[in-house]
């Protein structure tokens, strides 16, 4: 988006884990708010990653609030948020989210990520439209996901 003009759509592959918001590590689920790219990787598995700031604020406080991360942890992640760090990655809410390519093409990959949404809890494109959306984001893009 460019303010409220769609500049490039894609098609994606999102969390196997089905509908609703990620709460906890292993629900395979893709978190929905509002996000920041934090990192890129171009050495992935996944040809390119864009690591998204997840767990951020709101996702602490409902981890801590439903009892899924201790005091000292949401201590701990609040604290990374305050100081412009990456948030713990290692925490029962989860970790490493963010939008990326299929590694290696084959046509099954692509029939598969045309078909299903196949993924841990990250956004999935092709290596092609990774290389694309590249070109219009930078650390700090704001990423919205919602269903």
């Amino acid at each position: 988006m460019d303010g409220k003009q769609v500049v490039k759509q894609f098609h994606i592959a999102y969390g196997k884990g089905g509908n609703g918001a990620k709460r906890i590590l292993g629900d395979k689920k893709t978190p929905l708010g509002v996000y920041k790219i934090i990192k890129f990787k171009g050495d992935s598995r996944f040809h390119y990653f864009m690591q998204l700031d997840y767990p951020n604020l709101l996702d602490a406080w409902y981890g801590y609030k439903n009892k899924i991360i201790s005091a000292t942890e949401f201590k701990n992640i609040t604290t990374a948020i305050k100081h412009h760090k990456v948030a713990p990655q290692d925490t029962k809410l989860g970790g490493y989210i963010g939008i990326h390519g299929l590694g290696d093409t084959t046509e099954q990959k692509l029939a598969i990520h045309s078909e299903i949404n196949w993924t841990q809890g990250c956004i999935a494109l092709t290596n092609e439209e990774i290389n694309d959306l590249k070109k219009y984001v930078g650390i700090g893009t704001r990423v919205i996901i919602n269903e």
